[in-house]
């Protein structure tokens, strides 16, 4: 019996040559489409699941009505432990500015093995025995116990020692102080490591360099330290979460009274990449909203092809009902033609999964480049099971009603040629070609606006001018020792217009905050200002605008107590533009008060990318808030950037021959803020074309089944005059409804999902009729297009041949 559904099967394959194919193609597009943006989901799904124990293991975390905060005081990590039972092991991360590039070399300091790296931590010793780091070499229970120690990552190792063992060996790092040793007591495995904190070291916070850290016994500020902690087993994260609120106002004390509501929260380190976005971040964290927009694609790009399977299997119905009437005559039963309907479906399936499998790993290196990541899709195992129930899925969903359709044919009934059925199906089949449209109007209604959001993002005035900047960072000592020498050869070339240095720039967060109250006010009721040490020609340099008083003078020792700040800042603290200059603001300290003077006010400008608002910044001269000499920034006026870049590295390798010389640009690093929704806003535009691509190859069937269903009444038009425009008219109008009805009904649904998207920026654009305008005349002009190529070649086709056929 199977063998002969199987035959039956390939020979109805054969026979309906088109017919096959535009199934075939249209569902292996589909599940091509969904085998990648999968692979995508469940690479992005593993973060940090590879940690043993990750179900017992969080971070601890602040909310609050100003903003949510994911480090800590120094001093609440070891009293959790000693406080809480439940937990059986703390540990801290932190993350210090001008760690982003370090220059790191071998103890030999041969210049092959002198580079600069990225992502170097100072973690506690107990680090790795909350997070199980798989190691390759060295025991990660004491790997990081002494001072001055270092983990790499064996992609480090590597290019450090080549194939040689690094254990017990130094390397010298040097972030601005000057080269210091550290020997390497481990290596970890980063290949396909999934994890929230990309690291490439780990030092030890033993180490003298950060000695300073047992001296912090405040609970109020310096809230720079990512804690994580390991529950016991059978510990209860509910309620434990519960008392961590009243445990940190019980330590805190005095050092609280000028802190605002803050609670205190647990997050699981599994929900940490996906769901967490507070500030101080360890790195960029993706988005659990971008994994629903793509899942939800996916979808709706396979239910658009099983639509297709199912209208071109019932719209053909006519041709198989013959067949249903014999096989009943001859005894078959409805559940056996079911089956044997059924088993069509899969077997296209089938056919369409190898040919989807095939153009998946054809594509695979392109999907890599669009979302930036370096997928194995063929050795996750997980893939096994979404093959599998895509294949399932695709067979029940596209076959189940064509299979109960047919099988239901009463066999009298179609053996005189009568259909009782024709008017349920044929109103099936338009209900399908209008939830298709639908589908596919809302997603070009999503890409155009996710593609003008991406415009904004690009053609917004930040407020200050981020063209043809180079940042230069100043990672050694002798780099910044040599900064004056720098900066001066740099000006006086004919390539580079003006030069600066800072702790910070636009692009990159600043992690110095001070919480500033102004005269008459309270400790409580403080402003949060985000602050940046500058040198001289920052405000120039960087085509900030000052409203009123003037720039910071480094050199003069009384600046070191004034402040620039900006609107949002001088605003918030209560004074007025035109008084803001000569006010005194506090902070407090140590129990001490410390009070400094605002000395100009600039125009409000971005500093990180456009889903934050504007947070209150400051300027100042002080070292207490971060080396000015972090970051040099040249502006180059020449048009040749390529000639100008050359000259900026021959007069670096001159000045600074022990530092490699590494560089950005301004409006690049600006731009990393978007890059996960400018991948998003990519795939968006490709996946909604292939829904396109696939509704329109059912448009393109559908047509020419009308065709050859009418063939004769064409024929009859034809000869009495009928034009080959008012035969495509005569195809394509009923389509064409159907398209205006999905125009219709997706139009208000795709603008209620698009406006709650567009909710998650703090700039965005205003939804305008321009852009369901574009596109339902996207989609309508398509389907003209689809239809009438099918519509025009029957209208062209002989009519003597056509009333000469018995079809």
């Amino acid at each position: 019996m199977w063998r002969n559904y199987l035959v039956v099967a390939f020979r109805n394959l054969r026979r309906n040559k088109v017919f096959s194919l535009v199934n075939i193609l249209g569902l292996a597009i589909g599940l091509t489409t969904c085998l990648l943006l999968m692979v995508y989901v469940l690479d992005e799904m593993s973060y940090d699941r590879q940690f043993k124990d990750a179900d017992r293991v969080y971070r601890v975390a602040f909310q609050s009505p100003s903003g949510d905060w994911s480090s800590l005081p120094a001093p609440m990590s070891q009293a959790l432990k000693a406080d809480m039972p439940g937990i059986g092991q703390t540990t801290r991360l932190l993350k210090l500015m001008g760690m982003e590039n370090i220059t790191v070399s071998n103890r030999e300091g041969r210049e092959d093995r002198k580079f600069s790296e990225t992502n170097a931590y100072y973690v506690d010793s107990t680090f790795f025995s909350v997070l199980s780091y798989p190691f390759v070499s060295g025991d990660p229970a004491t790997a990081l116990n002494r001072p001055n120690t270092v983990v790499l990552s064996a992609t480090l190792a590597g290019k450090l020692f080549g194939n040689a063992d690094p254990i017990g060996h130094e390397i010298k790092l040097d972030a601005g102080s000057g080269p210091i040793g550290y020997v390497v007591s481990g290596v970890f495995q980063d290949k396909d490591l999934h994890t929230h904190i990309p690291a490439h070291l780990f030092l030890s916070m033993n180490s003298a360099e950060v000695s300073w850290v047992t001296h912090i016994g405040s609970w109020g500020m310096e809230n720079i330290f990512h804690t994580y902690i390991k529950l016991r087993p059978g510990a209860d994260p509910v309620a434990l979460e519960k008392k961590l609120t009243p445990f940190y106002y019980r330590h805190g004390g005095d050092d609280l009274k000028v802190i605002r509501a803050r609670n205190v929260v647990l997050q699981p380190v599994k929900d940490i990449y996906l769901h967490s976005n507070m500030g101080n971040e360890i790195a960029t964290n993706g988005s659990i909203r971008t994994l629903y927009i793509l899942v939800s694609i996916a979808v709706f790009i396979l239910i658009i092809a099983c639509i297709n399977f199912m209208n071109l299997s019932t719209a053909r119905s006519e041709h198989r009902a013959r067949e249903v009437g014999v096989r009943k005559v001859m005894g078959a039963l409805q559940g056996s033609l079911i089956r044997m309907f059924l088993g069509e479906s899969f077997l296209l399936c089938a056919l369409s999964l190898l040919v989807a499998m095939l153009l998946t790993s054809a594509l695979l290196p392109v999907f890599d480049t669009l979302t930036g990541k370096d997928l194995q899709p063929w050795h996750e195992p997980r893939l096994l099971l979404v093959i599998a129930g895509l294949t399932l899925f695709a067979g029940l969903l596209s076959g189940c009603y064509p299979a109960f359709y047919l099988s239901s044919f009463k066999p009298v009934a179609v053996l005189k040629g009568k259909l009782i059925h024709h008017f349920s199906a044929a109103l099936l089949r338009k209900s399908l070609v209008v939830l298709q449209f639908t589908v596919s109007i809302a997603l070009i209604l999503g890409a155009i606006v996710v593609g003008r959001q991406m415009t904004l993002f690009k053609d917004q005035d930040l407020g200050f001018d981020k063209d043809r900047q180079i940042v230069l960072p100043l990672q050694t000592k002798e780099s910044i020792s040599h900064y004056n020498v720098l900066r001066d050869e740099l000006k006086n070339s004919a390539y580079v217009k003006s030069v600066t240095s800072g702790a910070t720039y636009p692009g990159i967060p600043s992690l110095f905050d001070m919480l500033f109250y102004p005269p008459g006010k309270s400790g409580n009721e403080w402003v949060d200002i985000f602050l940046a040490n500058t040198s001289k020609d920052y405000f120039q340099t960087l085509g900030l605008t000052l409203l009123a008083g003037r720039e910071l003078e480094p050199e003069v020792k009384a600046d070191s107590d004034a402040l620039v700040l900006n609107t949002t800042a001088i605003k918030k603290l209560g004074f007025r533009l035109a008084d803001a200059v000569g006010q005194k603001i506090s902070y407090q300290f140590q129990g001490t008060t410390h009070v400094m003077r605002i000395v100009g006010v600039v125009r409000d400008f971005n500093t990180e990318g456009l889903q934050k608002p504007i947070d209150s910044y400051g300027f100042t001269t002080s070292d207490f808030f971060g080396n000015r000499y972090s970051y040099a920034i040249a502006k180059i006026q020449s048009a040749d950037l390529s000639t100008a870049l050359t000259h900026l590295r021959e007069t670096w390798n001159r000045i600074n021959p022990g530092t490699p010389f590494i560089y950005s640009f301004i409006d690049q690093d600006f731009a990393r803020n978007y890059e996960k929704e400018q991948r998003t806003s990519t795939l968006v535009m490709y996946f909604t074309g292939i829904a396109i691509l696939i509704a329109c190859l059912g448009l393109f069937g559908l047509t020419a089944f009308a065709a050859e269903q009418r063939i004769k009444e064409i024929g009859i038009r034809k000869v009495l005059g009928a034009s080959t425009a008012n035969v495509t008219l005569l195809l394509s109008r009923d389509l064409i409804r159907l398209v205006g009805i999905a125009i219709l009904i997706a139009s208000p649904l795709a603008a209620l999902v698009m406006n709650k998207w567009l909710h998650n920026f703090a700039y965005r654009i205003h939804l305008s009729w321009w852009m369901f305008a574009a596109a339902a005349a996207g989609a309508t002009l398509t389907a003209i297009l689809t239809v009438s190529l099918q519509a025009i070649r029957a209208a062209r086709a002989n009519p003597i041949r056509n009333l000469r056929s018995e079809g």
